[in-house]
């Protein structure tokens, strides 16, 4: 009986310091937060967020002078 309890309690160590999931890291690092889709800019070739780019009918612009 002894053996068992000790054997379980092995398991449950290990299972804790290997196998689980951090929440830690869900916090941290948020699915979305490091996608970002970058375009290019159509005048000079300059790749920019998508977040960051103008865009002028389907033409991805990186800045104002490329836009001129």
């Amino acid at each position: 009986m002894r053996f068992l309890i000790v054997l379980l309690v092995i398991a449950l160590i290990v299972w804790f310091f290997f196998f689980r999931k951090s929440p830690i890291d869900k916090k941290k690092y948020p699915k979305n937060s490091q996608e970002e889709t970058m375009v290019e800019c159509c005048r000079c070739g300059t790749y920019v967020s998508s977040k960051e780019a103008i865009m002028v009918g389907k033409k991805y612009f990186c800045s104002k002078k490329c836009l001129d």
